[in-house]
């Protein structure tokens, strides 16, 4: 499990921070920022309510690193 945050994407509301502390915190602009992009497995349920409650979808939950990856390869 692997969360990207996407962070041009993000408008500050802090759900993530609110919900997952341990995993998410937001930096001086107020945006979200991951500290703990590989959490424990057992937390998957909270990172996809996360996920499921960002307003702008700037969150991701990936079961590969690799996909990331592979989507920015895509899009460029």
């Amino acid at each position: 499990m692997h969360i990207s945050a996407d962070r041009d994407r993000c408008i500050g509301v802090g759900h993530c921070l609110r919900t997952a502390p341990d995993i998410f915190d937001s930096g001086a602009d107020g945006r979200v920022v991951v500290i703990d992009p590989e959490p424990d497995p057992a937390r998957a349920d909270t990172v996809r309510k996360v996920v499921q409650l960002c307003p702008n979808a700037a969150i991701a939950l990936l079961d590969d690193p690799r996909e990331e990856s592979a989507t920015e390869r895509e899009e460029t």
